[in-house]
C-alpha cells in the first residue's frame, strides 16, 4: 500500500499537463445576435457553466466568455447551450432539508441550458451538484420548468409530479397512452424518449445531442491476471498452529462490466468485475510439535469500484481505480493441520471479511491493457476472536476489450 501511495504522488501530478479535455471547433453567440466561429474548451461540463474559455484560432489567446455577454454557445456535433431567464424551484430533495410545501417556489434566474432535444418539442435541463432540474418548450414558446418535487406531510413523503400534467396537456400524440406518462419518472433518459417519440410523431427535424455524445459508455473486458499470495495466520493464546505460508504465485481470470459516467470528457468510470481466484498451500514445521498445515481456498471475489482516466493522447491513457471487494467462498475452504503419518490434529473453518483494492493501469486504443492491483489485508478467519489472518494479494491484470 505505501509502495502505491508512492507511486501514485510521484505519478498522478505529472498527468495533470495531459488530458482528453481540448479545444474543439464552436461557436458562440453575443447578445446583438452576431455568432462567431472558435474553439471551446470542452470540458464537458457536469454542472451548467456560466462562463467558458475559447480561443479565435487553433493555437489563439485563450479568452474568457460569460453568460452576461453570451446568449448561446455550442460544440459542433456535441453539445449546445442557450441563455434563458427561467423561474426555476431549488427545492431539495434531501430528507434533512425537504419542503413541507407541496407547489414549487420559483425564483427568476438566468442560466445557461444544456439543449437535450431541440425540435418542435425542446427539453432542456440544469443541473447544480445534487440538483437537477428539466426544462421544455414547444414551437418557440417560452421555456418552463417541468414541475417535479418531493415534500413533507406529516410523517409522509410526498410528490408534486405536475410535470406529467404538463406533458399530457402539451406532448400528447394520437397514440399516447396516459398510463404511459403516469408511470414517467423524472430522470434524463425517460425524458429524452418521450420528446423523441412527440417529434417523430409531429414529423418535426430535430438533433438529440446525449446521442451524439455519449454513444459507447457500456464496456465488457476478458481480465486474465497473475498473482501473488501470502498468509500467516496465528492464534493469541498457542503458536502451536502458528503458520506463515510464505508466498504463492496463481491465475485467476475475471470479467469486468464499465460504465462511462456521461460527464468531463469520458474521465471517470464505475466498473464491477466477477473474479476467480484460488490459493494452495503446504507448510511442514517441527516445532513445537512436528504437523503439516494446509490450505485449499478458491473465491469468487466482486470488486465495486470507481476509475479515473488520464489522456495521453487519442489512443492512450493511464488510469487509476479503488475498488470494495465482496468475497463469496466456493465450497468450504479450510486449513488443515495434522501429523506427518495424516493423523488429523485440528482444522479452522474459512470465512473471509471484505476488503478494498487499489490499482493503477494503462490502456491502449480502448483495447488493450494492464493493471497493477493491490489488494489491502483480508481476513479469512472471521469466525474466530483468538485466530488472527494476514492475507495479501497484488495482481498483475491483462485485459482485452470486446466492446
Amino acid at each position: 500500500m505505501n509502495r502505491l501511495l508512492f507511486y501514485f504522488l510521484i505519478i498522478i501530478p505529472s498527468l495533470n499537463s495531459y488530458s482528453q479535455i481540448s479545444f474543439e471547433k464552436g461557436y458562440y453567440i453575443i447578445n446583438s445576435g452576431q455568432k462567431t466561429d472558435c474553439f471551446i474548451k470542452n470540458i464537458d461540463w457536469k454542472n451548467n457553466p456560466t462562463h467558458f474559455n475559447y480561443k479565435l484560432s487553433k493555437n489563439g489567446e485563450i479568452r474568457n466568455a460569460s453568460i452576461t455577454t453570451i446568449k448561446e454557445f455550442g460544440i459542433y456535433n456535441t453539445s449546445k447551450y442557450i441563455r434563458s431567464s427561467v423561474d426555476i424551484d431549488r427545492s431539495s430533495e434531501n430528507l434533512s432539508d425537504i419542503s413541507t410545501t407541496k407547489n414549487p417556489i420559483f425564483n427568476k434566474e438566468t442560466l445557461f441550458l444544456k439543449v437535450l432535444i431541440e425540435g418542435k418539442a425542446s427539453l432542456y435541463k440544469y443541473e447544480d451538484k445534487n440538483l437537477s432540474r428539466y426544462f421544455y418548450s414547444k414551437e418557440n414558446s417560452d421555456i418552463q420548468q417541468l414541475v417535479y418535487k418531493s415534500y413533507k406531510t406529516g410523517n409522509k413523503i410526498g410528490e408534486n409530479n405536475q410535470f406529467k400534467q404538463q406533458l399530457w396537456i402539451d406532448l400528447k400524440c394520437p397514440h399516447t397512452k396516459k398510463s404511459k406518462l403516469e408511470s414517467l419518472t423524472y430522470a434524463q433518459n425517460k425524458l429524452i424518449t418521450l420528446f423523441v417519440d412527440y417529434n417523430n410523431c409531429s414529423d418535426s427535424n430535430f438533433s438529440n445531442y446525449e446521442e451524439k455524445q455519449h454513444k459507447d459508455a457500456f464496456h465488457i473486458t476478458l481480465r486474465p491476471r497473475f498473482n501473488k499470495t501470502s498468509l500467516s495466520i496465528a492464534n493469541d493464546i498457542s503458536n502451536a498452529r502458528d503458520t506463515d505460508f510464505g508466498n504463492k504465485f496463481s491465475f485467476g481470470f475475471g470479467i469486468e462490466a464499465e460504465y462511462t459516467l456521461p460527464f468531463n470528457k469520458n474521465k471517470w468510470a464505475v466498473f464491477t468485475e466477477p473474479t476467480y481466484q484460488n490459493y494452495a498451500a503446504e507448510k511442514t514445521k517441527d516445532q513445537p510439535i512436528e504437523q503439516i498445515s494446509t490450505i485449499t481456498y478458491s473465491s469468487i471475489e466482486l470488486p465495486i469500484g470507481v476509475r479515473h482516466y488520464f489522456f495521453l493522447n487519442k489512443h492512450s491513457k493511464i488510469f487509476i481505480n479503488a475498488s470494495y471487494v465482496i468475497n463469496f467462498n466456493l465450497k468450504q475452504p479450510t486449513i488443515q493441520f495434522k501429523r506427518p503419518d495424516n493423523t488429523p490434529l485440528s482444522s479452522l473453518e474459512i470465512n473471509s471479511r471484505n476488503n478494498f483494492a487499489f490499482g493503477i493501469g494503462y490502456k491502449l486504443k480502448n483495447k488493450y491493457s494492464v493493471e497493477l492491483r493491490f489488494f489491502t489485508n483480508r481476513n479469512i478467519l472471521s469466525d474466530f476472536v483468538a485466530w488472527n489472518s494476514d492475507y495479501k494479494n497484488t495482481s498483475v491484470i491483462l485485459g482485452y476489450t470486446i466492446f
